[in-house]
């Protein structure tokens, strides 16, 4: 198989095993993961932060147990931001949607598990159009386990942010009326996630991003300045690893094309 994409700012961020424990919290502010035990599983997420994401990847399934969330996550982003071939971006993200549910399935308390089975889900569901994933069931499947996982972890404002972007993209696609009854999406509901998830990380670019599309979604051209206004508060965020530099980077790159 091909090697991965490098991330484009290689270097910029170094992470050891000691420097991503005693950041920790700041860094998974988003995701509520529990710091791991493991030293294997720790330096899995070193390479993660720092933009290895193949590595990192390796080095979880290599570890195994907690190792798998940061292969998942590892996978899962690198698809989503640097992956350049479409049949290769949706392949990593059917194969971190089986690892998950794998894991859920084996540990049905570990709410990363079912979030990054929801996250690959969604963004494959993108790849393939919302419209087609809807009509597969995907969507449910989405869904539950984002519900799922903000049961488990309450404070997982990732979790809010996936969700909110379910909301929004169903009624995009098939409208409020049919959205609602079919597929429980309501835009309040929608809306009121993106703004727990950034009362909880309110240093979220990803959520910032989110919002903005979700609400020119929802309200129209009504709300383009407050959307242009979250991407620009994006844009001047200082990336503390290589994941917060791609959703800048994303947020910079959206405001110099409009």
């Amino acid at each position: 198989m091909a090697p991965w994409t490098p991330f484009p700012h290689a270097g910029d961020y170094r992470f050891d095993a000691a420097s991503v424990k005693q950041q920790w919290s700041r860094l998974h502010s988003g995701d509520a993961e529990p710091c791991p035990q493991d030293a294997a599983v720790l330096q899995a997420w070193a390479l993660f932060h720092s933009g290895e994401f193949e590595q990192a990847a390796a080095a979880g399934l290599s570890a195994g147990g907690a190792g798998i969330t940061a292969a998942n996550k590892a996978t899962a982003i690198y698809a989503n931001y640097l992956e350049p071939k479409e049949k290769k971006r949706l392949d990593l993200f059917m194969q971190v949607a089986e690892r998950a549910q794998a894991q859920a399935e084996h540990e049905p308390e570990n709410a990363n598990a079912w979030y990054w089975h929801a996250y690959a889900l969604g963004r494959y569901s993108q790849g393939i159009s919302v419209a087609k994933a809807l009509a597969q069931g995907l969507g449910g499947k989405v869904r539950n386990a984002l519900e799922k996982t903000m049961a488990l972890s309450p404070r997982h404002a990732d979790a809010r942010i996936a969700l909110g972007t379910f909301h929004a993209e169903v009624i995009d696609k098939v409208g409020a009326l049919i959205g609602g009854m079919t597929y429980g999406a309501k835009k309040e509901q929608g809306l009121l996630l993106f703004q727990e998830a950034l009362r909880i990380n309110p240093g979220s670019a990803i959520g910032m991003i989110e919002y903005a599309n979700a609400l020119v979604m929802l309200e129209g051209d009504t709300k383009m300045q407050e959307a242009t206004q979250l991407y620009e508060k994006a844009a001047a965020i200082e990336p503390l690893d290589a994941r917060e530099r791609l959703d800048v980077e994303m947020a910079r790159l959206e405001l110099q094309e409009d």
